[in-house]
């Protein structure tokens, strides 16, 4: 959970009437005050909670408004900006209304091409032709979650989504700039229409190069490809979000201490830092289902199509046919998505709590007062007790050591499955048997 609206303004009305009561018992004189602070109690009177002011300020949604409307065109995540600076999710809405008979139409046509594949499936003897056709029976599998982690969890995101735009209004109010994401908006054009063509070109290739995969049949795979694309993107652009959030709030942190150093300053970027680490954590909750169940939809599709790279070569040599190639850019395929989304939570968790611990460790304390001193110690204590983590509710943390424990597990099952082909017999019509 991020911090709630009034504990937030709470804590930053506290600090303010603290440094005033010092500030007049130290001078003995009429407060002065300057441009500075004048500016400071005009962005002071804004409210997060008020839904105009976030709609305002709220320029991340702004920027990747695209990949919104096009889950919602997919079917995966029904949610809407039903008022000013919030975003919503009900099982009455027109958009959820919309992704249901989408889905019931997907689901006939999931269903024949599936019902195909399994008979298919069910007239091959040979153990690797087995392994090779269950690759295209595991790509129908995200459709029938959708409901579970689409669906299910967006009433999550929204919440996720609308916090975005309070933070953005509390990142004004503490450093007096908007929160701005540089070509964020243009990146985002370009990887929605790259994930549309990567799906087009993925599944040709594969037509093209694995026997028994129908040009028809790819009718049912399209949105499927495509909504597992749009996911890797979807989370590269929130931890690209938060990594330029953090950097922004680190470089406008060392500005203003570079000023003027004070408890009230030191406690009010102490709050906002706050404020965006669990904005990072909240990522991870939200998304938990969808991820989770796409990480195992990785590891299980990396594994089948590297074996059976590996069986074509111990079977054949290095001498590659069409099945292998198509096989390799499989798990090529899986293995660069699984790498995107460790990789970007990885460099955003790094770039949390750098910055603004640098800024932190280089004051010297000797030059300032006892009060700002011991905000000093309570920043610094906060970044250690509130560490940068991604975690899908516990279940697991997604940075790198996420991927080096997969391709650790990808091999015991290479071992396991090599090892049984080994020892089938070599006789082609036992083979058959």
């Amino acid at each position: 959970m991020t911090i709630p609206d009034h504990l937030f303004d709470e804590g930053i009305d506290r600090t303010l009437l603290d440094y005033d009561m010092r500030h007049v018992q130290q001078n003995k004189a009429v407060y002065e005050r300057t441009q500075r602070d004048y500016e400071q109690e005009q962005r002071d009177m804004l409210s997060s909670q008020d839904g105009d002011t976030c709609e305002i300020h709220d320029q991340f949604y702004r920027d990747h408004k695209l990949l919104l409307v096009l889950f919602r065109a997919l079917a995966v995540m029904p949610i809407t900006r039903s008022r000013p600076g919030t975003i919503t999710f009900s099982w009455k809405s027109s958009a959820t209304m919309y992704a249901v008979c989408f889905y019931i139409v997907a689901t006939v046509v999931v269903l024949v091409v599936g019902y195909e594949r399994i008979m298919i499936l069910r007239s091959i003897r040979r153990f690797d032709d087995y392994i090779y056709a269950i690759i295209f029976v595991i790509f129908l599998v995200p459709h029938f979650w959708i409901p579970f982690v689409g669906w299910g969890v967006a009433h999550q995101v929204a919440i996720y989504k609308t916090n975005w735009g309070k933070f953005q209004v509390r990142y004004y109010r503490v450093t007096g700039e908007n929160l701005q994401f540089p070509n964020l908006k243009t990146t985002i054009v370009i990887i929605s229409v790259g994930c549309l063509l990567l799906a087009i070109c993925f599944l040709l290739s594969l037509c093209a190069l694995l026997d028994g995969f129908l040009l028809i049949h790819t009718s049912a795979y399209y949105h499927i490809i495509t909504m597992i694309n749009m996911n890797c993107a979807l989370w590269y652009i929130n931890c690209r979000g938060i990594k330029i959030a953090s950097q922004s709030l680190s470089e406008c942190f060392r500005r203003d201490v570079g000023i003027e150093c004070t408890s009230k300053l030191i406690s009010r970027y102490r709050y906002l830092w706050l404020n965006l680490s669990e904005q990072l954590q909240s990522l991870g909750n939200a998304y938990a289902r969808t991820y989770s169940t796409y990480c195992l939809f990785m590891f299980a599709n990396i594994t089948i199509a590297v074996y059976g790279a590996l069986s074509e070569i111990v079977d054949h040599g290095f001498r590659f046919s069409f099945k292998e190639v198509g096989l390799v850019v499989d798990a090529a395929y899986c293995s660069t998505l699984l790498f995107i989304f460790v990789d970007c939570s990885h460099k955003s968790t790094l770039k949390v709590a750098a910055g603004v611990q640098d800024t932190l460790l280089s004051i010297d304390v000797l030059t300032v007062d006892r009060p700002t001193q011991k905000e000093i110690d309570h920043f610094i204590q906060a970044i250690e007790m509130n560490p940068a983590v991604v975690s899908l509710k516990g279940y697991a943390e997604v940075n790198r050591e996420l991927l080096t424990s997969a391709i650790s597990m990808i091999a015991i099952y290479l071992i396991v499955l090599l090892q049984f082909k080994i020892s089938l017999p070599k006789d082609p019509q036992l083979l058959d048997t």
